[in-house]
């Protein structure tokens, strides 16, 4: 059988030589489409292989009767309507690992030249200067190398570091003291990090709790004359707060190849002798293009001719009739997991989900998949799918296990998602109630009501009178104003908990505020 494949973008010719050599496929490289010759040509296309430059669109996906799979060469893909694609029963795949070597040697090069000033004393000669007082650099042997988000590149700047005879220093939310171990490198909270590193790089994703990780607050924990890499993605360096810091002094350089605004115009950092930039080269190398194109041919031939592909972004089709019975549950699980994971205040080992009642009786690896995903986007934000969930949480030590009961507690399904640290466990249960839709109903083992969606602020705190009126009163400060709100406790004046809808995300300075009242424990804010 024959497979018509449609090239939109410049890919490399070691990925379309792939293509050439697999017999029943014939391709097409036509970059220069507009989205209405696009538009026109997709309906005969089997496979559609893009990079960033083609927007492939719902309503492209719609008028591509025949399309099977979506390639994209590279890791992001914000270009693809990844809803419409699975609505369709298409399947989309990238290559992930494709730019790890570059990445991690780009931040190797960016920390070398940072340590010996580099480009500035190259800069100094091409305007005729002469100065090798003012360029004395530092030795990284016997450096700390600070390192936040041990991912894929982190771990391979991290082994490449220790050749370099520096000690290394890392945070990542799912590094355990055990792997550090075994990894032979120190770790700790970020924190930690910023107080004990001589040079710091990041490799994080951009996301809520990432952005402006590095602001003011952390370059005042620093060491005077820390040095600061940053070859991730722009938005987690606060470039006001690190221009101020390099200018008082705290910051001795900065090496960036990612901005806050990509492309700019006027950027004050570069006006610093301290700083050196680069344009976004991070994976901009012959082999990691090279490797992309060839990763992601190779995922297309393998869907087409039967095989199983080794990077999908989209949870592949299922059987209707099954996928009728279970979607109802794909939003219950994943908030669960998202509400689940802001309650760990240790690095996650093991993950228990239980299906009682009629869940025990359908088929609950999608579900499971979905529970995965909600505990995981928190940190590793969009790269965290349907599919790859249960294979990221496995490569960051996560055990997994599914059980299954036909009793429940009083209702006809129940799920329930436990997290296992290593002093403690945290559990939330969620149902489906007939016409009303998801339920929060408990909370470790407290019995609530809440509907999992908005703003939810969970108070753990003594059962003593006035803490309600206390709560409120300060909420009111700040003009937070509550919708909802459930009670329940263990023993009379013992501990208690409260779970309240709020109409607006809570700040760090609020949360602050209400764990400054003496009855209260922890105050956590969870937006679903």
């Amino acid at each position: 059988m024959a497979f018509n494949v449609l090239i939109s973008d410049p890919l490399s010719e070691e990925g379309i030589q792939v293509l050439n050599q697999q017999d029943g496929i014939h391709y097409e490289l036509a970059t220069d489409l507009t989205p209405e010759a696009l538009l026109k040509k997709i309906s005969k296309v089997d496979a559609l292989l893009v990079r960033s430059q083609t927007q492939v669109t719902r309503k492209l996906i719609e008028a591509a009767e025949n399309l099977k799979i979506i390639g994209r060469a590279g890791v992001g893909v914000d270009n693809i309507d990844l809803n419409a694609a699975t609505e369709r029963g298409i399947i989309v795949v990238n290559a992930p690992n494709g730019n790890t070597n570059s990445a991690a040697e780009h931040t190797m090069a960016m920390l070398m030249a940072l340590s010996r000033k580099i480009p500035q004393a190259y800069y100094s000669l091409k305007h005729q200067q002469w100065d090798r007082k003012k360029y004395v650099g530092v030795e990284l042997k016997n450096k700390t190398l600070g390192i936040i988000g041990l991912g894929r590149i982190g771990a391979e700047v991290a082994y490449r570091a220790k050749g370099q005879r520096m000690n290394i220093m890392a945070y990542d939310p799912f590094l355990t003291k055990e792997k550090a171990d075994h990894l032979g490198i120190g770790y700790g909270t970020v924190q930690d990090v910023l107080k004990e590193a001589d040079f710091i790089t990041l490799h994080t994703p951009l996301l809520k709790e990432t952005k402006h990780l590095l602001n003011e607050e952390a370059f005042e924990q620093m060491k005077p004359g820390v040095q600061i890499i940053n070859c991730a993605r722009g938005g987690i360096i606060d470039e006001a707060a690190l221009y101020e810091a390099i200018v008082s002094g705290k910051v001795a350089g900065a090496a960036l190849d990612v901005f806050e605004e990509e492309p700019f115009h006027d950027n004050k950092l570069l006006e610093l002798s301290e700083v050196f930039a680069t344009p976004h080269l991070g994976a901009s190398t012959v082999e990691a293009q090279e490797n992309v194109a060839v990763d992601v041919c190779q995922d297309v031939i393998r869907f087409l001719t039967g095989g199983i592909v080794q990077n999908p972004v989209n949870l592949p089709s299922v059987p209707k009739e099954v996928l009728n019975q279970i979607e109802p549950y794909f939003n219950l699980a994943e908030n669960l997991g998202t509400f689940l994971i802001h309650l760990a205040r240790e690095v996650i080992e093991e993950v228990n989900i239980y299906y009682s009642g009629e869940l025990a009786g359908v088929e609950t690896a999608p579900i499971t998949r979905n529970t995965i995903k909600g505990l995981l986007t928190r940190h590793l934000g969009e790269h965290v799918n349907d599919v790859n969930a249960l294979y990221l949480a496995e490569k960051r030590g996560i055990r997994i296990h599914e059980n299954k009961t036909s009793t429940t507690k009083g209702f006809t399904n129940l799920l329930t998602v436990e997290i296992v640290t290593k002093s403690e466990k945290r559990r939330v249960a969620g149902t489906l109630l007939n016409g009303l839709g998801p339920r929060i109903v408990m909370v470790d083992d407290y019995s609530v009501d809440v509907t999992p969606k908005g703003h939810i602020l969970i108070i753990h705190h003594r059962d003593i009178p006035g803490v309600i009126g206390k709560m409120g009163s300060l909420l009111a400060q700040y003009n937070i104003n509550i919708a909802t709100m459930q009670v329940d406790r263990a023993d009379v004046g013992g501990d208690a908990v409260m779970m309240l809808t709020v109409d607006k995300h809570l700040e760090t300075k609020e949360l602050e505020a209400l764990k400054q009242l003496d009855e209260i424990y922890q105050a956590t804010a969870i937006d679903l």
